[in-house]
């Protein structure tokens, strides 16, 4: 019987290499081959081989607020996760609906689109 997977997850983004630059120091990932002008369109892969590939399509669209899909991203240690990601380019959301002991931070990328750092030792 045939099977699937996530193989790609395909964020769409207005500067691509902006974006390409933030994600791939964000998840430590790198383009499977480097963006030419003539290409709108890259695929980041995990460095270590494990998780799928993060696309990035170069297509304007306006980010929509609450998202319909968006990353979580994991860790064991999220302040210092949270703390290198807003160095990077991101920015915190706030939320009013956040419970006091979630956890998760919500946070945006340079071009608005929001993902969560997840605490993996709650």
């Amino acid at each position: 019987m045939a099977m699937v997977r996530v193989g790609s997850i395909v964020l769409r983004v207005d500067d691509l290499r902006r974006q390409m630059e933030f994600w791939a120091a964000a998840l430590n990932y790198a383009p499977r081959e480097e963006p030419s002008e003539s290409n709108d369109f890259v695929v980041l892969r995990p460095r270590d081989g494990v998780g799928p590939n993060l696309s990035l399509d170069q297509v304007h669209s306006q980010v929509q607020v609450p998202p319909r899909i968006h990353l979580d991203l994991y860790t064991d240690d999220q302040a210092a996760e949270v703390k290198r990601l807003i160095a990077l380019g991101a920015t915190e959301v706030h939320w009013s609906k956040r419970p006091p002991d979630a956890d998760y931070v919500i946070l945006a990328d340079p071009e608005g689109n929001r993902f969560c750092v997840v605490d993996t030792t709650r």
